[in-house]
Formats: structure tokens, C-alpha cells, sequence
């Protein structure tokens, strides 16, 4: 199953970016940083797992330099993506709030 979560943005530094500086926080959600610009695919991306073992799925963020919007696609095997999307939009919210115009989830 996937899930979609745009996330538009005010202007300024790529959420992506402060993500993969954000290692401990991200940790204290049950996220971790799996891989991160790899050379043979475009740059821009990040992809986090969850380190709940009851939890699987992965999730690719791409940040959108012209729209300021961080777009998060979930992809799980088991058929609820809930746990892991909740662990992420936990996090987007305690961190970046104050950056958030808008914040959508397409299931």
C-alpha cells in the first residue's frame, strides 16, 4: 500500500536537509535514515525506516525546491501504513511547525 504526505512550506531551507541532520529526533520517533542521495539516482531524496519492529515500510521524501513542499510517499507491504505515517507526521509537527502552511495525506 502507499501513501502520499505533501507538506507545503514557507520559504527557506529544505526540510529534507534538516531531516538528515535531525538523526537523534528522528530516533526518538522510531525513524531512521537509511540512505540519502544516492549517485545514481537524482538528488533530493531521503529514505527512513521505522525501527519498530512491529512496523514495516519505508518512506522516500523528496523535497521540491520551486513549490517549497516536502512530498513523502509511504510504501508498506503489511496493509496498514497508520503506525508508521503517525510516527512521521508526529515528527513534522513537533519540529516544524512553524514552517508548515499546509500538510496533506492522500491515502
Amino acid at each position: 500500500m502507499q501513501t502520499v504526505i505533501h507538506v507545503v512550506c514557507t520559504a527557506g531551507m529544505s526540510l529534507r536537509d534538516r531531516m538528515g541532520r535531525d538523526r537523534k529526533r528522528l530516533a526518538a520517533f522510531g525513524l531512521q535514515i537509511s540512505e540519502q542521495k544516492r549517485m545514481s539516482r537524482r538528488h533530493g531524496w531521503t529514505k527512513l525506516h521505522s525501527t519498530r519492529s512491529e512496523q514495516g515500510g519505508a518512506i522516500n521524501v523528496h523535497w521540491d525546491r520551486a513549490a517549497t513542499a516536502l512530498v513523502c510517499r509511504i510504501v508498506t507491504r503489511t496493509g496498514d501504513p497508520g503506525p508508521i505515517t503517525g510516527d512521521l507526521v508526529g515528527y513534522l509537527m513537533t519540529r516544524f511547525r512553524d514552517r508548515i502552511q499546509a500538510l496533506t495525506i492522500v491515502p
